[in-house]
């Protein structure tokens, strides 16, 4: 979950690196460092916390050069020190800035050790700088030297690697990670996001698995797995930089949050103008859906809690079985595979190493056809898969997701109809009734916004306690699921989500005067259920702070807060009802002082095990 970049120019490269690392601190910000080549000797410098401690460091230094590699950390092996904080040097020639894991780093320490070689950090990175150091030394090509290092590693990478006598070469590798080139004019560039490099390029090449890259100023050289020179085609990235701006806002958390009316809008657009068309998902689409007879849906974290909710459509709409498996669990367990499952997989970077894996695993058992729904085009995932639907969330850069979830419900719900139409489940008149409700979300997300002020006013309550209590019910609970995680992640406030029916089998042990309880509790079929629990909660002292719906018909009293969302929305009142618990999480963490964009611990991009 580690961030790197590195370029080679004509110009002094430290302002790129630094600012690169500045947009890729989401994706891991425990410790940065940089590399440069000075046109006398490798200069580093390393900084434990954020980027700006190593900027202030490099600018102290006056550290400058026309090649350098740079890396933001999300700690792996070995704690959070300046020792273990890349890069990585062996022997002042050679420089390694690596994202991933490294599985058979202990063999590979005691090799090296027994060649000669001394270790410096805990860390399973410094292993690669010393195995190219070695292999540089038989035969000094830097592209050859990584080439025959990376052979001896197994697990997931993507590196960078600069040597002090090659001032014109910048070489990178990519097994499981992501890493892509950034082509410009005189210069080149890599990244584990094309944010990093978009102040100096627009054109990408996204580097396949097993990619090996040699960059000089003018040229770029790729050679895939199998040692073939390959041609790998060129994007135009339409990411903007004012997408990776804070704007008026004070948080990029509170900013995708505000954004989300013109996500689900983006999102929808498609659907509105070609209905629920099996086409949406890809040319392979047509032939494939009709032949679905079951969904297997893999993810982790808030897209399960997607994945969650989707089952409820999917079986209700589309009239096939749906399992949702978190994907780390998945692919280590004897799993049971029908190839006419059509297996999803959910990912907003999609580069979700879990999942990846997983996905693979899902094949290797016989499953035939993969849809993924992410957020990033040309991503891992989508690139494994048949089908894709990418949702237009835009970056989302806080690490608590919010935009991307409910732009991957909106993905799902359309899944689920077009399952269903191409079924015969779904006549024209509930197409149509769906068009509507979705073409209406967009307003109905912003009127969920309004209640932001209300909403402040009980996260100055949670913002004292130390526990909370997440109740939902059907289509809500996966979303009662998903406001006890941005409570945890963002505010530590350990919280719980449960089955509301599920109080009496254990949870109400829990709650007294100190626990608050959230429920989620619109205005369907298990409301009066709903109101059973809540009742069940107040006999035991409980405090209630309950989203309802304006047609909802219970008010206020003592021990029991409402705040009511618009109208009931039918069948995507889970889109709406997200929108309150993350306003929840996310007021409660500044009322707590914590970091909203980058929790403790955390990282946007999960490319690690």
């Amino acid at each position: 979950m580690c961030g790197i970049v590195g370029a080679i120019a004509a110009r002094d490269v430290v302002p790129v690196l630094v600012d690169g690392l500045k947009r890729l601190e989401y994706r891991g910000y425990d410790s940065a460092g940089v590399a440069v080549f000075d046109g006398d000797k490798i200069r580093r410098v390393r900084r434990v916390g954020r980027v700006v401690e190593m900027e202030n460091a490099a600018a102290a230094e006056h550290l400058h050069g026309q090649l350098g590699i740079g890396h933001t950390r999300w700690a792996t092996h070995g704690g959070v020190t300046e020792p273990n904080a890349h890069p990585h040097v062996s022997h002042d020639l050679i420089a390694v800035v690596h994202n991933g894991i490294i599985e058979n780093h202990e063999e590979q320490r005691e090799r090296l050790k027994g060649l000669g070689y001394t270790f410096e950090s805990q860390t399973d990175t410094e292993v690669i700088a010393h195995l190219v150091h070695h292999y540089y030394q038989s035969a000094p090509d830097l592209f050859e030297a990584v080439r025959r290092a990376v052979r001896e590693l197994t697990g997931a990478y993507a590196i960078g690697v600069i040597a002090l006598d090659r001032p014109d070469e910048l070489v990178c590798a990519r097994m499981g990670c992501p890493l892509l080139v950034g082509l410009g004019e005189g210069e080149n560039f890599i990244a584990s996001d094309v944010s990093a490099i978009l102040a100096a390029t627009r054109k990408v090449i996204f580097l396949e698995e097993g990619d090996l890259g040699l960059l000089t100023r003018d040229n770029v050289k790729i050679v895939d797995k199998h040692d073939a020179v390959v041609e790998r085609e060129v994007h135009l990235s339409d990411v903007s930089l004012a997408s990776l701006e804070l704007g008026p806002y004070s948080h990029f958390m509170q900013k995708e949050i505000y954004e989300q009316p013109k996500a689900l809008s983006d999102t929808i657009e498609a659907v509105l103008d070609a209905g629920f068309a099996a086409q949406l998902f890809g040319p392979q689409a047509e032939a494939l859906l009709p032949t679905c007879t079951g969904v297997k849906i893999l993810a982790c974290g808030t897209s399960y809690y997607a994945g969650l909710t989707a089952k409820y459509w999917i079986e209700s709409i589309a009239g096939v079985p749906c399992d949702v498996e978190i994907a780390s669990e998945y692919r280590y367990r004897d799993a049971w595979a029908d190839p006419q499952h059509l297996v999803v997989t959910i990912s907003q970077s999609g580069e979700t190493l879990d999942t990846m894996e997983a996905l693979k695993y899902a094949k290797e058992r016989g499953h035939k056809a993969a849809l993924s729904i992410c957020n990033v085009r040309e991503s891992a995932i989508p690139r494994a898969s048949e089908l894709v639907f990418y949702t237009r969330a835009g970056a989302e850069i806080g690490v608590a997701s919010t935009k991307a979830f409910t732009t991957q419900l909106v993905a799902l719900f359309t899944l689920a109809v077009t399952l269903g139409k191409v079924r015969g489940r779904v006549s024209a008149e509930q197409e149509a009734g769906f068009l509507d409700d979705l073409r209406h979300l967009p307003g109905s997300v912003q009127h969920a916004l309004n209640l932001e002020p209300q909403i402040k006013t009980w996260a100055d309550k949670f913002a004292v306690k130390d526990h909370a209590l997440f109740l939902g019910r059907g289509l809500h609970y996966p979303i009662a699921l998903e406001g006890a995680l941005k409570l945890k992640e963002i505010s530590y406030i350990h919280a719980e989500a449960y089955p509301a029916g599920e109080l009496k089998h254990g949870p109400l042990a829990l709650v007294d005067s100190a626990m608050p309880v959230v429920v989620i509790a619109p205005n369907d079929s298990l409301l009066e259920k709903v109101k059973s629990n809540m009742q069940e909660v107040r006999a035991r002292g409980g405090e209630l702070f309950v989203f309802a719906d304006a047609d909802s018909h219970f008010s206020e009293s003592e021990g029991v807060h409402v705040i009511r969302t618009p109208r009931h929305v039918g069948v995507l009142s889970p889109v709406v009802h997200a929108i309150p618990v993350q306003i929840l999480a996310y007021h409660a963490a500044l009322a707590r002082g914590t970091d909203v964009d980058k929790p403790r611990n955390l990282a946007k991009s999960v490319t690690v095990e």
